[in-house]
């Protein structure tokens, strides 16, 4: 079944508020390889596990109708309020039992939520719905995530950053294993599709801010749990880590932007003609 850990209202605002979305141009790898394997037009596309909808927004262009599905009533509620593209509708569901008829999609995506699904039966399902010649696209991004910031020693603000990874090391979900790039590569050995590629590691810089960096490192699972299990001691790790990169960068505003070096994996499918 699909773990259910990113449901309660106030988990999922920080999620739309902070949790980063793909590039534009990881976007347009994946709506390439569409095009080269199955052509336009691009009719449905199925943003499975699509938390707050970041991503599911950046479909609604390129295809007739966007449908974003999760399984928590909270991220539909949050995805819906800022809903804005007229051909984007939300449902609620488990991702291993799509409301979609056999082969009727053209793209099923999953940005940063495969780990969280039962993953043998959602590739199932996937292959299920997928029109022959749709595609599979399952992506997401690492933990160690770098800051940079001018004038200053990214080496020392990284050192802090490790710090930070690894105090939350002992409350990642046992079921994400050592490492949720693991998963995907396994999926992707585990895909019989002859069409599909895997990309273990495309970088993307992105400008934030601190409190941005920081409210995104606090809405991963591993924090969460902490938050759960001892809000003190996830207080003053995090105002902890804040302080010490703040003195190192020399300034006193959480505001001031820094450069947030992503590392992106992902993996593409698509279904053969004849399935």
């Amino acid at each position: 079944m699909t773990y259910r850990l990113f449901e309660g209202k106030e988990h999922a605002s920080s999620y739309w508020k902070y949790r980063i979305s793909p590039s534009d141009q990881l976007i347009q790898l994946v709506l390439g390889f569409l095009e080269k394997q199955k052509g336009c037009p691009f009719e449905l596309a199925v943003d499975v596990g699509c938390g707050s909808g970041q991503g599911t927004v950046l479909l609604a262009k390129h295809f007739t109708s966007v449908v974003g599905t999760d399984v928590s009533p909270a991220q539909v509620e949050v995805a819906l309020q800022n809903a804005k593209e007229q051909n984007i509708t939300y449902r609620q569901c488990v991702a291993e039992e799509l409301p979609f008829s056999d082969s009727s999609v053209d793209l099923m995506t999953a940005m940063s939520a495969f780990h969280w699904f039962d993953r043998p039966r959602f590739l199932q399902e996937a292959h299920r719905v997928l029109k022959p010649r749709g595609c599979l696209a399952l992506l997401n991004y690492t933990i160690d995530m770098e800051l940079s910031y001018p004038d200053c020693c990214s080496h020392s603000l990284n050192e802090i950053c490790k710090e930070f990874y690894v105090a939350l090391q002992p409350y990642r979900s046992p079921h994400l294993g050592r490492s949720s790039i693991e998963l995907y590569r396994e999926a992707y050995e585990s895909i019989s599709y002859p069409d599909k590629e895997w990309q273990e590691c495309m970088l993307v810089e992105r400008s934030m801010p601190l409190s941005s960096y920081m409210g995104l490192v606090e809405s991963f699972s591993s924090y969460q749990a902490l938050l759960r299990d001892d809000p003190q001691k996830a207080s003053r790790l995090s105002q902890g880590i804040c302080q010490r990169l703040m003195s190192i960068m020399k300034v006193t505003s959480v505001e001031t932007e820094v450069v947030v070096a992503v590392k992106y994996f992902y993996l593409l499918a698509c279904k053969p003609q004849e399935a």
